[in-house]
């Protein structure tokens, strides 16, 4: 009666194994290379209170005061200041397309009415579409209002400087005034999914577009419905970014079916993909937070291009005209991709 394990049995079929691995390249890089992502990402990248967030200044006031309060908002960290807009409009469009995350406003007779004791206002828009992105910012405005003409108010002025609230930094979020993290996330579950089905899926491709669209219109649908998530935009455009960011991502799924060797290979390649994708496109953490390399290779990903364009049509009401600077990158990508893909094909057939 033979025993029924036998140690010398389980060394050889473990040592096969190794010796399989051995030669799986791509399995051998995945055990060792994911832990690494993983270790980079959450330990780098991932920054749930971001700084230095892009604002834009409209001063119509151009006084000492004004000075001396963009210095301030500049010195907290949280705002860096990119530019200054020409008027309204074009600072309503800079935060419709995401250019800037802030515009601050300071009015026309901000000093007279400050040196009166009138209690003048300086108005911060932001853009709350992620509550998350400026929440920290946004709070740290009531110290800044405390301290920053405190170099100012002297000599005859001094009274002011006594009195809390000299002047008032007025809040107003836009698109999510009421800072619900559902209003970011349920869109941005839309990309998820489409990226989740899209790259898994390969070969026929009518069937999977399709089925994207299927996928999209449910994820609409109870969005409104559960979440009562605000529809500002033309739905129309946000089906044509739909229809492209399922081309990207059914070409990146081919792709890996041309490079792969085996089905295995297919999925690990796939899932390579995917951790990146949710971690630096901004659904899960704010993309302004995270340093320059981790945004450089998460505008690489069609995910982040996506999820601006689905929060912007939605709770903004973009049109065409501002989403098209997120549609190229999508076009880019799949060229980039499907070339690949060719020439792994090509490679296959030799």
């Amino acid at each position: 009666m033979t025993d029924f394990f036998s140690f010398s049995r389980w060394l050889g079929i473990v040592n096969k194994e190794f010796i399989q691995l051995k030669r799986d390249r791509l399995t051998f890089g995945m055990i060792v290379g994911i832990p690494i992502i993983q270790l980079v990402l959450f330990g780098f990248a991932i920054n749930s209170d971001p700084k230095r967030l892009p604002t834009m200044l409209l001063d119509a006031d151009r006084s000492e005061f004004s000075r001396s309060i963009v210095a301030a908002l500049a010195n907290s960290n949280y705002f860096a200041f990119i530019g200054e807009a020409s008027g309204e409009a074009e600072a309503d469009r800079a935060l419709a397309t995401g250019r800037t995350q802030f515009v601050v406003t300071i009015p026309t007779g901000f000093a007279r009415a400050l040196m009166r004791g009138e209690h003048p206002e300086v108005l911060v828009e932001a853009d709350a579409t992620d509550p998350t992105a400026t929440g920290n910012a946004v709070s740290a405005l009531n110290g800044i209002a405390q301290s920053a003409l405190q170099h100012d108010l002297t000599g005859p002025l001094a009274t002011l400087a006594a009195k809390p609230g000299a002047f008032q930094i007025v809040v107003h979020p836009r698109y999510n005034p009421e800072a619900n993290t559902q209003y970011n996330i349920v869109p941005g579950l839309m990309g998820v999914i489409l990226t989740m089905t899209m790259v898994l899926m390969t070969g026929k491709i009518v069937p999977y577009v399709m089925i994207g669209l299927i996928q999209v219109t449910l994820v609409l649908i109870l969005a409104k419905l559960i979440f009562n998530v605000p529809m500002q935009g033309n739905l129309g455009v946000l089906y044509l970014a739909v229809l492209l960011f399922i081309a990207a991502n059914l070409t990146l799924g081919l792709t890996f079916s041309s490079i792969a060797q085996n089905q295995l290979q297919a999925m690990q390649m796939t899932f390579f993909f995917f951790l990146p994708s949710i971690l630096l496109s901004g659904f899960m953490f704010p993309f302004r937070g995270m340093p320059g390399w981790a945004q450089a290779i998460g505008e690489a990903l069609p995910l982040t291009h996506f999820l601006r364009i689905v929060r912007g049509v939605l709770l903004k009401g973009n049109g065409v005209a501002d989403v098209l600077s997120e549609t190229w990158p999508l076009v880019a990508f799949m060229t980039v991709v499907m070339l690949i893909g060719l020439r792994a094909f090509k490679s296959t057939l030799d």
